[in-house]
């Protein structure tokens, strides 16, 4: 059996394979990202700025409490005010995706059934986001993005 002798050719031609597979997945990975993500929540977020904090303090001056849940294909989005009451406000508008693309936002119909808002759905196992815009009687937006997990277990 002959010794194989390790070189200085040899051990640069491994570190530089190592690398340029961490740098090659790397680069694929950053690639794929890109080109799922959709980005920015807003078109011109300079503007959105401007009016913010009035925005916020109208919206928290609601005292809106918001819970979303998901059982036997029914999506449920309930809104209660200060008090306790539900509310049922004038403009509902929703999407319903994953975080990282929008290759699986629905826009669901929403109907009011005296204490919560329902529609029906069709949702895989996972996390998923509902972002919703209320109005409410007084003409305040309401904005929140809510995070419903569906567990896959039957």
């Amino acid at each position: 059996m002959t010794e194989r002798r390790l070189t200085g050719r040899t051990v640069f031609l491994i570190l530089a394979s190592g690398f340029g597979v961490v740098i090659g997945v790397n680069a694929i990975m950053a690639a794929l990202a890109v080109g799922t993500f959709p980005g920015l929540e807003a078109r011109n977020p300079y503007v959105v700025s401007q009016t913010f904090d009035a925005d916020r303090d109208a919206q928290l001056a609601l005292g809106w409490e918001v819970s979303v849940t998901f059982d036997a294909g029914i999506l449920r989005l309930s809104i209660f005010d200060a008090s306790g009451m539900p509310v049922d406000p004038e403009v509902l508008q929703a999407t319903l995706g994953r975080a990282t693309h929008v290759r699986d936002d629905v826009a669901p119909e929403f109907r009011f059934d005296g204490t919560s808002h329902v529609a029906a759905a069709d949702l895989a196992p996972g996390n998923w986001n509902l972002r919703f815009r209320a109005v409410a009687a007084d003409g305040s937006e309401f904005r929140q993005r809510v995070v419903l997990y569906v567990d896959g277990r039957t």
